[in-house]
């Protein structure tokens, strides 16, 4: 019998196709083994990762220390910004709210925002967080001063209102000579300045600038001790308004021409008169 004969023989083709049979249910239990040992491995891997996972979340680095608001130099939070309210006040304000015990990127700030904004020179607050360790940036914008106010010209101011018309009092005084503000000296009575809205502090700084624009001087102070007999004391002379009302603006722009003819006059000057519509000169007697 031919190798052909014998591979078309009956018996010989079932023998080969239980052989092939034989070998496919052997592919397909190692194929199944295969996908079972894949699938274990998976298990492994993604319960070893949620471990992984709980055990990160669970250090004490993603989360504020319950002692960080205790004091200044605490490596759990930074401010940055605050040129006219103390670190220390910031500190008191953050420690009327508790620490919470959240992850930090989880943590909610709007109560330590609040906090802070109730300090009277503070205008609005930022709070970045950041993450492993866990800290706070707190970012303070403050109100700018406008005017500051004392009850003598040998007094140091003892509050200022901001551009905005807050009064704001002593406990955040004295300022820094970077604010460019104008001093009034006022006894508050007549016109009560605590009384002021940001109307009047604004037509505060632009007399300031109107005289200082007209003499080329800069302005030491305004008196404003009494309010229908005003005074605004430059360099080269002591400047006598009268009431401050609309017609004072009018009346400064003369001195374009005054200031320069006071600083030729030999004489030791009082004031410079300028309520009338004619100009005097009051010499010191």
């Amino acid at each position: 019998m031919s190798e052909e004969e014998f591979e078309r023989h009956p018996k010989y083709r079932q023998t080969r196709r239980l052989q092939q049979a034989k070998m496919q249910r052997q592919v397909r239990r190692s194929r199944r083994r295969l996908n079972q040992l894949r699938a274990i491995w998976k298990l492994f891997i993604l319960i070893a990762l949620i471990t992984l996972s709980y055990m990160l979340l669970k250090l004490p680095q993603w989360r504020l220390h319950k002692n960080a608001f205790d004091r200044i130099d605490s490596p759990a939070f930074e401010i940055v910004n605050n040129k006219i309210v103390p670190e220390q006040k910031i500190l008191s304000a953050l420690r009327r709210n508790q620490v919470s015990t959240k992850p930090i990127f989880l943590v909610k700030t709007d109560n330590l925002k609040e906090s802070i904004k109730q300090l009277e020179p503070v205008q609005d607050v930022y709070i970045r967080r950041f993450w492993f360790p866990a800290r706070l940036k707190i970012i303070v914008i403050e109100r700018t001063p406008a005017l500051t106010i004392s009850p003598d010209i040998e007094v140091e101011p003892i509050a200022f209102f901001s551009s905005d018309g807050k009064l704001i009092g002593r406990d955040y005084m004295p300022l820094t000579s970077e604010y460019n503000t104008v001093r009034i000296i006022t006894y508050g009575l007549g016109d009560d300045y605590r009384t002021w809205d940001k109307t009047k502090v604004n037509n505060m700084k632009k007399l300031a600038a109107m005289i200082e624009e007209a003499s080329g001087e800069k302005v030491e102070y305004i008196d404003y001790r009494d309010p229908k007999d005003v005074y605004v004391k430059i360099p080269a002379v002591n400047i006598r308004l009268g009431s401050f009302n609309a017609g004072v603006y009018d009346k400064v722009q003369r001195l374009r021409t005054l200031v320069p003819q006071v600083k030729m006059l030999n004489k030791k000057i009082k004031y410079l008169d300028l309520r009338w519509d004619s100009n005097f000169i009051k010499l010191d007697e």
